[in-house]
This record gives structure tokens, C-alpha cells and sequence, in this order.
């Protein structure tokens, strides 16, 4: 009877888990979306990266006592976690959706991450890549490669541009991913300095001298881009994907993720009209494919298997 009851409980907090990570997936894939929508907008990248700061400071600077009063804001790797992982990426990232389609920053945002963190981590820690992680990587590689492609027939210097930036982006999540567990941060000490750290460095420049088209803007785009980019991406997607990762493990949680690319590449589709080439449809299969093989656990030698 016990047996049965402890199954019961087991099934009951999977299913609580595959909810956080189906909503996770739903607003990292809108975060995509959102954020190529306001790249199509009126406003400016640094007009959306501010509302995202402006927004997710006015609801965690009451909640940042802790951070604050424990002396935690003196220490220099946040500093360097809020630099890299907010303020370089914000730009880029916001840069990027100015140019690129939103499928290409479901590839090279959310599809490389596998890949570029197991170079990072290759590169700082010495870890090769097991042989279940190297075929997920080739298989990555390959969609990236098929996304490129059309380039060679019908290419421009503002979609280069855009997946350049998107690229730095990739790379600078990335390389904020391995800092962050290497140096044992919580996350919710992350999400606190690194949403504040940046708003510290960043706000301050935008308001004397940076270009705004705030004006230009509706008001109801303001208040899209600040709600979800201050509120969905920086604060609840989060508190879901931890939620996913306690429950169901880190390499079920990423298996799942790994579907961004292709929910947020056909979404594009009919949601912001833009096209879907054989090539680029190609792409967003084999990169998600090849995330989904490079995030499983290894049986023999991955003590998270769960």
C-alpha cells in the first residue's frame, strides 16, 4: 500500500514538473516572438532592453533586502555575471531582432546553447564531450549549416548583421551559464543582481545619451515588451524552469527546452508573417534534434540521471 502511495506522489510531481517545463518552453519560445516583435516596432533595442530593466527592477528592488543587506552586491563576480549575462546579452540580443527573423534566434539562441556550452566548459574545466553529446553537437551543427545556406543565393548585410548578434548573444548566455554553477551562485540571488546589477550600469546611459523612439511607439507595444520581457523572462521563467529541474532532473527539463527552435520558428509563421524555406524548416529540425540528443544523460556515467 505504500509502495502504491509512493508511486502515486512520484507520477503527481512529474506531472507538476512537465507543467513548469511546458510553461517554461511557452515563454522562452514568446520571449523569441515578443522580442522580434518589438525588433519590428518603432522602438529602439535599447528602448525594449530599458522596459525589460525598468520593469523587472520595480518588482525585485523590494524584494533585494537580502542581497542588499548581506553584503552580497559588494562581490565582483556578480558584477561580472550582471555585465555578461545582462547587460552584453540585452543588447545583443535585442540588437539582433532588429535584423533577424525570430526562427534564426530560435536556432542560435536556444539551439546553440548545448553546443557552445560544452566548448566553454571544454575550454575552461578540460571535460570532453561524451559520444551522446558529440552526436547531438554534429547534429546541431548540421541545422545551423542548413540555415545558412540560403545565404549563399540571397543573403544581406542586415540579416548577416542580425545572426552575428545573435550569435554574441548565444555566446554570452553561454559563457554566463558556466560562470553562474561554477561559481555556486542560487538563482535567486542571480535573478535579483544580475536584473539590478544591470539596470545599475545600463539605465543611467540610456536616459543621457543613448536613442529612444518611445514616442514613436503605441502604448500598448510599451507595455508588451515591458511586461513580458520585465516580468515573463526575467522573473517567471525562472521560477519555472526550477521548479522542472527539481522535479524531473536537468537533462529531462533541457530535453524538453530544446524544442524552442522549432515551436518558435513555425509560430513566426503565421504570428509575425515571415517565411519558411525548406532549408530554414530543415535547420530547425536538426538543431533541436541534436539539443534534445546532446541534453540526455549519459547511464553510465551522469549521477543526475533521474
Amino acid at each position: 500500500m505504500q509502495a502504491v502511495q509512493e508511486k502515486q506522489e512520484q507520477r503527481a510531481e512529474h506531472l507538476k514538473g512537465y507543467l513548469a517545463a511546458g510553461a517554461t518552453l511557452c515563454i522562452w519560445t514568446g520571449f523569441v516572438l515578443v522580442s522580434r516583435l518589438g525588433g519590428k516596432s518603432a522602438l529602439t533595442p535599447y528602448d525594449v532592453f530599458a522596459l525589460r530593466l525598468i520593469t523587472a527592477s520595480l518588482i525585485l528592488l523590494p524584494l533585494a533586502g537580502s542581497l542588499l543587506a548581506g553584503g552580497e552586491w559588494r562581490d565582483r563576480r556578480l558584477w561580472a555575471l550582471s555585465l555578461i549575462g545582462g547587460l552584453l546579452y540585452g543588447l545583443f540580443v535585442y540588437g539582433a531582432f532588429k535584423f533577424a527573423p525570430a526562427a534564426h534566434g530560435g536556432i542560435l539562441l536556444s539551439g546553440l546553447q548545448p553546443f557552445l556550452i560544452t566548448a566553454i566548459v571544454w575550454l575552461i574545466a578540460g571535460t570532453r564531450p561524451t559520444r551522446l553529446r558529440s552526436i547531438g553537437l554534429a547534429g546541431i551543427a548540421i541545422g545551423v549549416l542548413c540555415a545558412a545556406i540560403p545565404y549563399f543565393t540571397h543573403w544581406s548585410p542586415e540579416l548577416l548583421l542580425g545572426d552575428a548578434l545573435l550569435l554574441l548573444a548565444s555566446v554570452t548566455w553561454a559563457l554566463y551559464s558556466v560562470l553562474a554553477k561554477r561559481w555556486g551562485f542560487s538563482a535567486w540571488t542571480l535573478t535579483r543582481a544580475v536584473a539590478l546589477g544591470s539596470a545599475v550600469l545600463y539605465l543611467p546611459v540610456y536616459a543621457l545619451w543613448l536613442p529612444k523612439a518611445l514616442d514613436a511607439a503605441p502604448l500598448s507595444m510599451i507595455v508588451t515588451q515591458g511586461l513580458y520581457q520585465g516580468v515573463g523572462a526575467t522573473i517567471l521563467a525562472m521560477i519555472f524552469f526550477l521548479r522542472a529541474v527539481a522535479s524531473l532532473g536537468p537533462e529531462r527539463t533541457a530535453a524538453i527546452l530544446a524544442l524552442v527552435p522549432v515551436t518558435s520558428g513555425l509560430l513566426a509563421v503565421p504570428l509575425l508573417d515571415e517565411p519558411l524555406t525548406a532549408w530554414l524548416l530543415a535547420g530547425l529540425v536538426f538543431v533541436s534534434l541534436g539539443a534534445y540528443v546532446a541534453s540526455r544523460p549519459n547511464p553510465a556515467t551522469n549521477p543526475l540521471r533521474s
